[in-house]
């Protein structure tokens, strides 16, 4: 027998511990080198852990569930195993026609086919519990089958309920880790930092005209849709290329200037709000940026981001409008300072020259750590955005 084992990826520096989902496969059971045995959920990400080579799966050492660190053994595999695990499979149709050369069972004792037997030893159940329907009681595979599900059932911790008092429902539901870690990470937000957020609206025609002329041949061009988000990035950018203080961060007593902007977008999944970063978001494009919110937006529903993906970044932007969203004040992602939330945008009665005339307005927030920004930093930051975006030659020119 050669034993090699499935080994807990390498997290990053800033994940100490992750929670083992449900394994793929089971004792006994071949597997193919590179074939997913099961994943791992941390704080952040959904990592697959595949298998490092063929064989049979030996042993289990962490079931599902499991709290786990970097390099933790998970399982066992036997690589030299898989005639082994291959032969009951073989010929489950002559299981019952070999029952008469079986040694007569003791009484009191049952005997098991093969394949019943090597399911009742996943399982934990003892044969003798089973009765057996075959020749002279002999336990089957679809006795050992019935048995384990039975015992499935019996055995698995009773789901949180849907307790109903009096036609009043309620329902108990642990927290995944990514919940539970997106939870901590916003409370601290709002103890550590003094927030603060400052609105202002901003009429988006300049920007609609701009896409509805190009999206076409844009989409020809590049191979994806012309969107929004890609031109906040860009007024993001530029407005914090004239106050660095909102693409700082703290650091004790100390104030860290980051000469680079990497941008954080906010994204739904359906495990929670996950945070990819847009790297050196100043020198992408606005196809560059088209692309990277596309796959993170994919990647994100699949589970499929990696840590390093979600690691870091200077500013984020939280797009709460493609829910509807007129309004919020964002919480602060740390160690960043600032966030830029964008909104729905409506048409709105608004005042140009004297006159009232309909525009589409988008109104901004700009949440801020007051500890190392200014209201006067803060005001003008998100007014340059605004006048990026209401004139989107600007951020071609950089004025």
């Amino acid at each position: 027998m050669s034993i090699t084992d499935v080994l807990v990826p390498q997290l990053s520096e800033s994940v100490s511990e992750a929670t083992l989902l449900n394994w793929k496969k089971q004792p006994g059971e071949a597997v193919q080198a590179d074939e997913i045995l099961i994943e791992v959920e941390t704080d952040k990400v959904v990592l697959e852990v595949p298998a490092p080579a063929s064989g049979v799966l030996a042993e289990i050492v962490k079931g599902d569930g499991s709290t786990v660190t970097s390099g933790d053994v998970l399982a066992r595999i036997d690589t030299e195993g898989k005639a082994a695990a291959a032969a009951p499979a073989a010929a489950p149709a002559k299981e019952e026609a070999a029952a008469p050369a079986a040694a007569p069972a003791a009484k009191g004792a049952a005997v098991a086919s093969p394949a019943a037997s090597k399911i009742l030893s996943e399982k934990g159940i003892d044969p003798a519990s089973v009765e057996g329907s075959g020749r002279g009681g002999r336990v089957t595979k679809a006795d050992a089958q019935s048995a384990g599900a039975a015992s499935a059932k019996a055995a698995a911790p009773v789901a949180p309920p849907t307790l109903s008092l009096d036609g009043r429902p309620e329902q108990r539901v642990p927290m995944s880790r990514l919940r539970a870690r997106v939870a901590e990470r916003l409370l601290q937000s709002q103890q550590e930092n003094a927030i603060l957020t400052t609105f202002n609206e901003v009429n988006m025609k300049a920007v609609m005209d701009l896409r509805n002329a190009y999206k076409d041949k844009f989409e020809k061009e590049h191979g994806v849709k012309l969107g929004f988000t890609s031109f906040f990035v860009k007024a993001a950018v530029a407005a914090l290329k004239k106050y660095p203080v909102l693409n700082a961060s703290v650091d004790g007593k100390d104030i860290i200037y980051h000469g680079y902007f990497d941008i954080g977008i906010a994204v739904g999944s359906p495990r929670g709000l996950v945070v990819p970063i847009l790297r050196n978001a100043d020198q992408l494009s606005i196809a560059d940026i088209e692309k990277a919110i596309a796959d993170f937006g994919a990647r994100a529903r699949d589970g499929k981001l990696s840590l390093e993906e979600l690691t870091g970044g200077t500013f984020s932007i939280s797009n709460g409008g493609v829910f509807g969203s007129m309004l919020s004040t964002p919480i602060i992602n740390p160690p960043q300072s600032a966030i830029l939330g964008i909104h729905a945008t409506k048409e709105r009665p608004v005042v140009e020259n004297g006159q009232i005339v309909i525009r589409p307005i988008n109104y901004l927030a700009l949440s801020y750590d007051h500890r190392i920004i200014d209201g006067r930093e803060a005001v003008l930051g998100l007014v340059a955005m605004k006048e990026a975006l209401e004139d989107p030659q600007r951020l071609l020119l950089e004025v």
